[in-house]
């Protein structure tokens, strides 16, 4: 593995050596808050009275400071076309400073899938604010007002003679100007600039290629792995063997180099070595005692049947219109179903992995967390200092959508750092990664349908029940966020948020209802938190199931029966679009004709809105009646999420994220038993591959 040495430089430096226009905003509340996310302490944290989004070198070359992070979707590309757009220079002399909390502001992280439609319009609107500013002084040196001026390529010239102009670099000339831009909700005050219109677009919804992938396919892009800092140490965390099991003693056991050195933190236990591989050998050497546990588990095959049965701590009614008691009084017909959705890991390719330099006065992380300003604030009181001694520098992962085990191989790190006085990394195993990551939770779902003679829905009754999305918080700002602080004693921060139940169906009468059910969070391989679009996949795959049997019982063709149901244009839209690029042939389902031997053939569409974006996806899928193998052979999907920055870069996206729905529909459960998680290699949690 080649050495990565990492260069640590401050705002101040950088704008010391560039010489550069600053233009300030000022984030409103909530602006940096996932748009599904309740508030809370991370949500509402601005990062300070003026914060720097924007520098223009001497050369005109543009840096943009943003605290959201890349994870592999081109989000990076993207905000340099905005930037370019609004600036009016070319792409590639903009590059992206991402998750540094020595440079970059609070935007509350990532999650919502909101990096685009939230995180970038104050990047959109600190670009635009600085054009009106360079145009001010390009007027005055140009001697003509700025309405006679026009900027191409990061050259502002004059209309009447284009050969006379001043480039950004040439205005600014190592001055540096603090401009602070007021807004509330994105909308500037009275006379400050707007951005550009849609219709005035050049490179936004241009087919930009992403800036990531050149040094990707290379090998010369650094990840968190190749993180190397002189003098540093290597460690490896010892978990205990059944959940609740406490440290009763440790010991250095035999062989071990005389460096290896043993850290203990309440539960924790870990192991600090010279090189990996000794500290590989060391965490299989030392011999630790743990006490029993009373912590008793469902059976796995028991384990939704035992959901059903326990009291719900939280219950939301998500939606109520019409008498749905009453529908079901009167229904001519009604039919029920239930579904279950498993455990899943985020399964990153590349276990955790973290880099920790705890000084006297300072700390500094390496992290691929989503959550930069929160983890600075989670690993401060983890270590029991100022938050504002603590700098997380992101560095790129392995990718996740979620919270996945980066966070916590960053509190691995900054113990054993603090412990032995040098820097530490903790590259977890993948046993640790898939046994010991945060999991996304388990989902039971319950619906009814009340019908009247003729078949139609009178009333409909959805019930969700999980346990919590968000049992270890999404935001790790408290210690016992982290792993290594619960196996310290701290208890975890997350709070029951129920099942999210999204879809815009119009019934006569309609309840929609999530629940919480209790569950052992603190240090368990099985605590639960976000993995990509919080339960919704779950809860979009029992409601749109119950779609498909009502519409075949009522001998309807599943397209037809959802567009009969919806009223929004956009979500009527997204079906037919589906379902006309697919080729859909209107029919009941289970087709008439469907072979009894052999290959087994159909097809299935599935609708949801997912926060202010729509798609629809049409599947064709082949089952092998002998083996019962199932494989799809084809997916459609039409999606409507607003204004486009990169094509190609959505696309993408998509593609992913089709792959990803195919993997978790079909192969991916986390296995657990008495002693924890079974599921620990790829063997025992297939991925989708081929």
């Amino acid at each position: 593995m080649r050495r990565v040495r990492p260069r640590v430089l401050s705002r101040r430096d950088f704008l010391k050596t560039s010489g550069a226009v600053v233009v300030a905003f000022g984030i409103p509340p909530f602006l940096g808050a996932p748009l599904d996310a309740a508030p809370g302490p991370a949500a509402v944290r601005a990062p300070g009275p003026i914060d720097s989004w924007l520098a223009i070198a001497r050369d005109g070359s543009v840096t943009v400071f943003t605290d959201k992070v890349e994870l592999g979707m081109g989000v990076s590309t993207a905000f340099a076309q905005i930037v370019a757009e609004e600036l009016d220079v070319p792409v590639r002399s903009v590059s992206v400073v991402m998750g540094d909390t020595a440079v970059t502001p609070d935007q509350g992280g990532v999650g919502g899938s909101t990096s685009i439609s939230v995180g970038a319009v104050p990047i959109r609107q600190a670009a635009a604010e600085g054009r009106r500013v360079l145009l001010e002084l390009a007027s005055a040196r140009l001697g003509v007002p700025a309405g006679r001026l026009i900027v191409q390529d990061g050259i502002v010239r004059r209309t009447d003679d284009p050969a006379k102009g001043a480039a950004y670099g040439d205005l600014i000339g190592g001055r540096r100007f603090d401009v602070t831009l007021k807004a509330s909700g994105g909308t500037p005050d009275a006379g400050a600039v707007r951005p550009k219109a849609p219709d005035q677009y050049k490179v936004v919804g241009t087919p930009v290629p992403r800036m990531d992938i050149p040094p990707k396919a290379a090998g010369r892009f650094t990840y968190v792995v190749d993180v190397r800092v002189p003098g540093m140490l290597h460690g490896r965390v010892v978990r205990p063997p059944v959940p609740e099991a406490r440290l009763v003693r440790v010991e250095r056991g035999q062989d071990l180099p005389p460096a290896v050195r043993i850290v203990t933190r309440g539960t924790f236990v870990g192991v600090v070595a010279e090189t990996e591989w000794e500290a590989i050998q060391a965490a299989g050497k030392i011999a630790v005692t743990w006490s029993t546990s009373e912590a008793r588990w469902p059976a796995m095959p028991d384990l939704y049947t035992a959901m059903w049965a326990m009291a719900p701590t939280t219950r939301k009614v998500m939606a109520e219109t019409g008498g749905v008691d009453a529908a079901f009084a009167s229904a001519a017909r009604t039919i029920e179903a239930r579904y279950e959705w498993p455990f899943q890991s985020h399964a990153m390719m590349g276990p955790a992995c973290a880099v920790a330099d705890v000084r006297a006065g300072s700390t500094t992380i390496w992290s691929s967390t989503q959550h930069p300003h929160q983890l600075a604030h989670g690993i401060a009181e983890l270590l029991g200092r100022p938050a504002d001694t603590v700098r997380v520098i992101w560095v790129q992962g392995s990718g996740s959508y979620g919270r996945a085990g980066g966070d916590d191989a960053a509190g691995d790190a900054a113990l054993l750092s603090q412990a032995t006085g040098r820097p530490v990394r903790v590259q977890w195993m993948r046993a640790d990664e898939t046994g010991w990551d945060p999991k996304g939770p388990p989902v039971v779902m319950a619906a009814r349908a009340a019908l009247d003679a003729r078949g139609g829905v009178l009333g409909w009754d959805y019930v969700a029940r999980g346990f919590s999305g968000s049992g270890t918080s999404p935001r790790p700002d408290t210690a016992g966020d982290l792993l290594a602080g619960q196996l310290m004693g701290r208890p975890a921060s997350g709070v029951d948020v129920p099942p999210a139940l999204q879809e815009n169906y119009v019934f006569a009468s309609k309840r929609k209802i999530g629940e919480v059910v209790p569950w052992p969070q603190d240090a368990s391989p099985l605590r639960t938190s976000n993995l990509r679009a919080p339960s919704q996949p779950a809860t979009t795959f029992g409601g749109e199931s119950f779609v498909d049997e009502v519409a075949a019982a009522l001998r309807a063709d599943p397209v037809e029966f959802r567009l009969r149901y919806l009223r929004e244009p956009r979500d009527i839209a997204v079906v037919r679009a589906a379902a006309d690029r697919a080729r859909w042939t209107a029919r009941p389902s289970p087709r008439a004709d469907a072979p009894r031997a052999g290959l087994a053939t159909g097809r299935g569409i599935a609708y949801t809105p997912r926060g202010n974006t729509r798609l629809a996806t049409v599947a064709e899928v082949g089952v092998n009646r002998a083996t019962g193998e199932v494989r799809v052979t084809r997916l459609v999907i039409a999606h409507d999420c607003g204004l486009i920055v990169n094509p190609d870069g959505l696309r993408g996206t998509i593609e992913a994220n089709l792959l990803q729905s195919v993997s978790r529909a079909l192969k991916e459960e986390v296995r657990f038993g008495p002693a924890g998680v079974t599921s620990v290699d790829w063997h025992t949690y297939p991925v989708l591959t081929t």
